[in-house]
């Protein structure tokens, strides 16, 4: 047999549509076959099954049925609109039909008690007449609620998916669960009558939710392990599948200026174009000075550039840049900048995520800053903002942008951790910006501490803030163990002994 007779007889995938689940299913959900989608309250389990037959009638012309338990079709009809769906056009063109076995408010029972032949037939019915591809149910657990005996509505369950596979539809049934990381399913058996298994979760981390996305199984096909964030926007569930990125980007010979000029020439000539660099330091160190030189130079190169701010506002922002000589006004009025303020806090990471995509694909820079990557890590755990960083910088990457990244280190003076900021393993480029106290005064150090494929000055240099900008100066001569925090004085046979290291030349032996 052939490796195209197996990939014939084997499985096929139905393309959901739904950004990025069909990067994590390995190409969509099971075709004719039953997904279970579980989640608690909030977690977008209506959501993901009304998205599921509206991008298949939108972008595959794939007919759809909607059976809900739960909610009116009038209330379904109305939450779509928040997300710029017009069921009743879909409907009136008999692309879409919505089958109503929501609760009676009169107390009748409408799927009959504990048969669901009735249901069943007129599932049926609606998927023949409307020719549809595609079933969302939403909720089996509002099934079970109704009745004691759990083997008997598996039972039924069973039935009602064994016909829907006989009519060729592809099915996705919502159901709820207690906890985020308990039983899949509020009665322990929901699960069992369907082949695949997606859980959606809504954790709290400290003030924030974390919203994720897993396939816990999909039956005789393969798909992508662990959790994966997602958040909701306008056009429905958006999941950002982290794992599936592929160090596929250019690599860029390019030279871009950083706005200070004595630190391309540390960098070897500028920062690469289409890399990430990390400038790292205590408050007041002059971060957001690098960052704000950086844009200026990059809109004044006929570039745009967008700001992402989570630690000052615009009036702050504007005032402190105008101290170094720029206008930020006046590059925002010109189109070249764009700046974006947020409290970190406001939303979780995922949504501000999207929102730096969003932004990016609508304005198309070629530079962007997030000043600081630090203040959106607070407040939740190292791997939540670990995949944020990974969905960032992965981004940023394949859209080939240069993108500077601030980082607030807690230690004010001294060594501090580099790898602590999650990022350092996946930037091009680390600056370190620190305090120094050298007789009796307080200084400031940088130090290209890393830059790849590049040559770069390694020493520590120190440097001033003036009205124009930073002005770096020669190295802290005469003192060594300057990032320690610890400096002290090199004695002048030393800095000779050192000198010659340099050069290569060994010393001569003492007589």
């Amino acid at each position: 047999m052939t490796n195209f007779d197996q990939k014939e007889r084997g499985i096929k995938k139905l393309r959901t549509m739904i950004e990025g689940l069909d990067d994590i299913t390995h190409g969509g959900l099971p075709m004719g076959r039953a997904t279970l989608v579980s989640g608690t309250a909030g977690t977008g389990k209506t959501l993901f099954a009304m998205q599921f037959l509206h991008n298949g009638i939108i972008n595959l012309d794939e007919h759809g049925v909607f059976v809900t338990f739960e909610e009116s079709p009038e209330d379904i009809i109305k939450n779509a609109y928040s997300f710029n769906w017009d069921l009743p056009s879909l409907i009136s063109q008999g692309k879409l039909f919505i089958l109503d076995a929501s609760p009676d408010p009169e107390g009748h029972e409408i799927v009959g008690e504990f048969d669901l032949s009735a249901l069943i037939e007129r599932i049926q019915y609606a998927v023949i007449k409307y020719k549809a591809k595609r079933v969302s149910i939403d909720s089996i657990s509002a099934i079970f609620q109704q009745y004691d005996s759990l083997s008997l509505v598996r039972r039924e369950m069973f039935r009602l998916v064994a016909r829907l596979k006989s009519l060729g539809v592809t099915t996705v049934m919502s159901a709820e669960r207690v906890d985020e990381y308990g039983p899949v399913a509020r009665f322990g058996v929901e699960e069992f009558v369907s082949d695949n298994v997606i859980i959606l979760r809504n954790v709290l981390e400290g003030e924030r939710r974390h919203r994720t996305a897993e396939i816990l199984k999909l039956r005789g096909t393969t798909h992508m392990k662990g959790e994966f964030p997602f958040t909701m926007t306008n056009q429905g569930i958006n999941i950002f599948p982290l794992g599936a990125m592929r160090l596929t980007q250019k690599s860029s010979n390019v030279r871009v200026s950083s706005g200070v000029k004595t630190l391309d020439q540390m960098c070897g000539g500028g920062y690469f174009k289409d890399s990430i660099i990390l400038i790292t330091g205590a408050t007041g160190t002059g971060k957001t000075l690098m960052v704000t030189k950086f844009l200026e130079d990059g809109c004044s190169s006929g570039e745009r550039a967008i700001l992402f701010a989570y630690e000052e506002s615009r009036a702050q922002l504007s005032r402190n840049a105008s101290s170094w000589g720029t206008s930020l006004e006046e590059l925002e009025n010109s189109g070249a900048l764009k700046i974006i303020c947020a409290y970190p806090e406001a939303t979780g990471l995922e949504d501000h995520l999207q929102l730096i995509k969003t932004e990016i694909d609508t304005f198309k820079p070629t530079r962007i800053a997030i000043d600081s990557l630090s203040a959106l890590a607070r407040g939740v755990s190292n791997n939540t903002f670990r995949q944020f960083v990974i969905g960032l910088t992965g981004f940023v990457k394949q859209e080939e942008i240069t993108g500077l990244f601030t980082n607030t280190t807690d230690q004010f003076m001294g060594s501090h951790s580099i790898t602590e900021s999650h990022i350092s393993t996946i930037t091009d480029t680390i600056i370190l910006l620190q305090y120094v106290e050298i007789r009796g005064e307080m200084s400031r150090a940088v130090n290209v501490f890393k830059m790849r494929g590049s040559w770069h000055d390694s020493r520590i240099r120190e440097y001033v803030i003036t009205d124009q900008g930073a002005q770096i100066k020669d190295s802290f001569q005469g003192f060594e163990r300057i990032l320690s925090g610890s400096p002290t004085r090199v004695s002048i046979d030393e800095k000779v002994e050192l000198s010659r290291i340099m050069r290569g030349v060994q010393s001569e032996p003492n007589q």
